[in-house]
């Protein structure tokens, strides 16, 4: 189910992810564990003493340990699942290919790790309350914010307002995917509040993320404030939350990784490169197609050679296969990767005032992603010179007769949107926001969208398909149960 007891289970469900970190909490736990299974057998009270025995977890230690489990949320399958169905990334042999033919079932996904992970953010609050710590607190909110945004993105109507205490709700009702839109911003509103108190309890030391920087978590719920306002198509609050949003590369929120296998390797690079090398690839896939268009093209003002050569490696699982660049490009071990960041704040910033009608202001937006690629920074890595070219443009480029007007589009208004839209495209690379827009500009007006074949059939895959685990626990599950290609209510 859905429902996790904070109070009894959030403490241990997260303890063994940071294994750099709190490996011995998690064996202590383990022992814990064991004992209790075993309590007919170890009767001598000096056994059932266990000295070594956690039984609470500071909310330093509390704050870290959540900080992987949602890092690991945002590099886990979902995102592979959601890049593939984007048509950005292909699924070549075994279990990914099956996904690039659209064939799941509820057995393909889970709400464990998820829904733990989210329990632990609540647990964080409740603890930081305790102690009137506000920082602290608004980080866990945060933290909450995006992984039921995850789920909510993905699934559709999903559990919220019961989701976290299985004691009063041991079936939690799914919240209208429109509701808890709603109470995501609130829980936003809430963590912009404590994070802007005079004071809180320092927490440097595990905040792998931002070092105990209040003010960049403050910038980070805007941005992600922003994100989901552009969901749902408020493009006027899209555009306010953004503006004190992230407000340059310096503020991403970047998972950090390293060269440890099993300990803090990126984990694309884990999939694509130790555990299952050739099960997905770039070979059929739209975004490499796009991305050459955008090479010794009419638009003399960009040239992606540079970011394609970042993105793709041919050669390195087969003879000619046109691969993730695992070798010393996005996906090495020790690739930082992206949670949210200053682009996505800026081309929420240029699509919102693209489609309220201000071009300019939207073309500026555009131009400062336009400006940072250009000096190479994407992700917390850099392009290499070479084929990296994005001079800045004028309105004039996205005219009937402009060389960033590639579809010949009659307005610049259409124009510059297409190139906003396919700009995020390719920024989102191994980000399930692209399987968001994908679905999304199939109902932002002006539609304008980019033309990504199916792999297989006649039907674009639309939503994720509620766990079997929870199909088979809680008898509030959404009835008939939707299949992949039922689309999720904001994007109907």
């Amino acid at each position: 189910m859905a429902t996790i007891n904070i109070k009894q289970k959030s403490e241990n469900s997260f303890q063994a992810m940071n294994k750099a970190l709190i490996h011995k909490l998690f064996a202590s736990l383990l022992t814990v564990s064991l004992l209790s299974g075993c309590s007919q057998v170890f009767d001598e009270p000096n056994i059932q003493s266990n000295p070594n025995a956690v039984t609470d977890v500071d909310i330093a230690t509390l704050l870290s340990g959540t900080l992987v489990g949602v890092t690991i949320l945002h590099e886990d399958t979902d995102v592979r699942i959601a890049a593939i169905w984007a048509g950005q990334l292909n699924g070549l042999s075994r279990q990914h290919q099956g996904y690039a033919d659209y064939i799941v079932s509820a057995q393909n996904f889970s709400w464990n790790p998820l829904y733990p992970a989210a329990s632990q953010t609540r647990l964080i609050q409740t603890k930081a309350d305790a102690v009137g710590d506000k920082w602290t607190k608004g980080v866990g909110q945060v933290l909450e914010a995006l992984l039921i945004a995850k789920a909510t993105a993905l699934y559709g109507d999903v559990p919220y307002s019961q989701a976290f205490d299985d004691v009063k709700y041991p079936t939690p009702v799914f919240d209208k995917q429109a509701d808890v839109y709603t109470a995501l911003q609130t829980t936003l509103d809430n963590a912009i509040q404590n994070l802007s108190a005079t004071s809180g309890l320092a927490f440097a030391n595990q905040d792998f993320i931002y070092k105990g920087d209040v003010t960049k978590w403050k910038a980070a719920a805007y941005t992600l404030k922003a994100r989901l306002f552009l969901h749902v198509g408020n493009y006027a609050k899209a555009v306010e939350s953004a503006a004190s949003g992230i407000s340059s590369t310096a503020g991403d929120a970047l998972a950090p990784h390293g060269t440890s296998q099993g300990i803090d390797y990126n984990q694309n690079y884990d999939f694509f490169r130790v555990n299952r090398p050739g099960d997905t690839g770039f070979d059929g896939a739209y975004l490499p197609i796009l991305m050459q268009s955008r090479i010794k093209s009419a638009n003399t003002k960009t040239d992606e050679t540079a970011l394609y050569n970042h993105y793709f490696k041919v050669g390195v699982i087969g003879t000619g296969t046109l691969d993730p660049n695992v070798v010393d490009g996005a996906f090495t071990s020790n690739a930082p990767h992206p949670i949210l960041t200053y682009y996505e704040n800026q081309l929420i910033l240029a699509e919102a005032q693209a489609r309220l009608g201000d071009t300019a202001k939207a073309l500026a937006a555009l131009n400062a992603v336009r400006s940072g690629l250009a000096g190479g920074t994407i992700n917390g890595k850099t392009l290499s010179t070479t084929g990296r070219k994005y001079d800045a443009y004028v309105l004039d480029d996205f005219g009937p007769a402009g060389l960033a007007n590639p579809t010949k589009a009659t307005t610049v208004q259409t124009a510059l949107l297409y190139e906003i839209v396919a700009q995020r495209y390719i920024f989102f690379l191994m980000q399930y926001e692209a399987f968001n827009d994908v679905r999304r500009m199939a109902k932002a007006t002006p539609v304008v969208q980019l033309t990504i074949p199916l792999y297989v059939g006649s039907q674009k895959p639309a939503r994720f398909i509620y766990p079997q685990g929870e199909i088979n626990t809680n008898p509030n599950v959404p009835k008939p149960i939707a299949d992949q290609f039922q689309k999720i209510p904001i994007f109907q």
